[in-house]
This record gives structure tokens, sequence and C-alpha cells, in this order.
């Protein structure tokens, strides 16, 4: 080999050592975006995770006892992370986890029933059997006035 050729080949060394330092950097620039957007909260870890009702107990869980409802989503989402919780939890589920740790959760409930043919809430309708209860006694009184 010349001279020439040992500096040429010299340079090309160099300059591969520079183009991988540039691609290590430009690895490591990419790599730091990709660990901040996996970064998942825990709440929505556990929002994934709920079926049937599930969110509904959630959010009133979180309007009624805020701090206490942050401290069960994480150990909820760390369970969850851990693989030791797989199934879907449903609202029913949910508030029974809430209850057992003493956080009574107030959910807003309506039983409804159907009558002729229609949905009607068991409050209606215990009021329109009332009405129609009285109001055959009060033509039967009326009645026996005259």
């Amino acid at each position: 080999m010349t001279e020439e050729d040992k500096e040429l080949e010299l340079l090309k060394a160099k300059r591969m050592l520079e183009m991988q330092k540039n691609i290590s950097q430009r690895q490591r620039v990419d790599e730091k975006p990709q660990s901040q957007t996996q970064k998942v909260s825990p709440r929505d870890i556990v929002l994934k995770q709920l079926g049937y009702r599930g969110d509904e107990v959630l959010q009133n869980a979180e309007s009624q006892f805020p701090n206490e409802t942050k401290v069960v989503i994480e150990k909820l989402a760390e369970l969850i992370q851990g693989g030791e919780v797989t199934e879907i939890i449903d609202g029913g589920k949910l508030l029974t986890l809430f209850r057992s740790v003493g956080i009574h959760v107030r959910i807003q409930t309506t039983i409804n029933v159907e009558q002729d043919g229609k949905m009607v809430s068991w409050s209606d309708k215990l009021k329109g059997e009332a009405k129609s209860i009285s109001e055959p006694e009060s033509s039967n009184d009326s009645s026996e006035n005259i």
C-alpha cells in the first residue's frame, strides 16, 4: 500500500466513526419522545379494563371521593400492569371494590318496569296505581252520598 492509500483508509475510518456517532445520537433523540408517549396514566390503564357501567362508577367515585379514588386507581393500575388483574371490571365489581376498602360511592339508580308495552319507572307505576286505587273509592263515596 502506498502512502496515499493509507491516508485514504484513515480518512474513510474517520468518516465512518463520525457517521456512527451521528446515527447513535439520532437514535437517542428518537427514543426520548417514544418513552414519553408510552407513559400512560393509571386512570387510562384502568379505563381500558372497565366494562359495563364501570366508567360511570369511576366518575361518581372521583367526584365524591377524589383523593381516595386516586389511590385506588393507582393500585388497581399496578395490578393490571402486573398481570394480576386480567378480567374486565364492570360497574358492580368496581363498586364492590370501592365499598370493600371503605369508600361508599353513591350511585343513582332507577328501576324500570313494563306497563302497557312501555318502559315506565317504578315510582311512576306506583303513582299511577295509587291514583287508580283512589279513584274508584272516591267515585263510590260520591255515589253513596247522593
